[in-house]
């Protein structure tokens, strides 16, 4: 199995285990994510690897930031983390790598690290960011970031607090890849 097979496959059980431990079935679960019922089933299962923009949804419904969703489905608590037991994910329709920098542990911050191809694009629903504050920096190359209404043209070393929940755009316009920084402040 490989290292993606394992992490959508621990994704999928995350993500049945926050379903359950809410008490909610698969159509529960449906409507409050605006996912489908069957789409939800085959993540469960680990048939299928997630979008960005899924488990945007996902997470949203379950009232955790997308970085939340994740960390609980791939970290383990310890104070160090070596780059190659750093958890990687990588968006089967995009090519969006999203790698989890930062340790498991009673900070409230968790540090990613994302590479957008060129010519990428990932949406996320506003119900992604309703319960977190976050950074974006760009380490290398551009980035535009669409916020509602708002369009921000970044460039390495550019740094933006996100503002209030809203729909929101990752765009790479360039031709080559960008690298950025994530860096989530979660509640205590």
């Amino acid at each position: 199995m490989s290292q993606l097979d394992d992490i959508d496959k621990r994704i999928g059980a995350r993500i049945r285990i926050e379903r359950e431990s809410r008490g909610w079935s698969l159509t529960e679960l449906a409507e409050r994510s605006a996912v489908s019922r069957a789409m939800i089933h085959k993540i469960e299962r680990g048939e299928s690897s997630p979008t960005a923009t899924l488990l945007g949804k996902l997470s949203g419904a379950f009232s955790l930031s997308m970085s939340a969703l994740m960390a609980r489905a791939e970290m383990r608590r310890g104070r160090f983390l070596r780059k190659g037991e750093q958890p990687v994910w990588v968006d089967p329709q995009t090519g969006y790598e999203r790698r989890h920098v930062s340790p498991k542990s009673d900070l409230p911050l968790d540090l990613v690290r994302i590479e957008l191809p060129a010519g990428a694009e990932v949406p996320m629903p506003a119900s992604a960011y309703a319960f977190v504050r976050q950074l974006i920096w760009v380490l290398e190359g551009q980035l535009t970031f669409i916020e509602g209404d708002t369009k921000h043209s970044m460039s390495a070393g550019d740094c933006l607090e996100l503002g209030p929940p809203t729909d929101c755009v990752f765009k790479n316009e360039s031709g080559e890849p960008c690298i950025y920084a994530v860096l989530v402040l979660r509640d205590a």
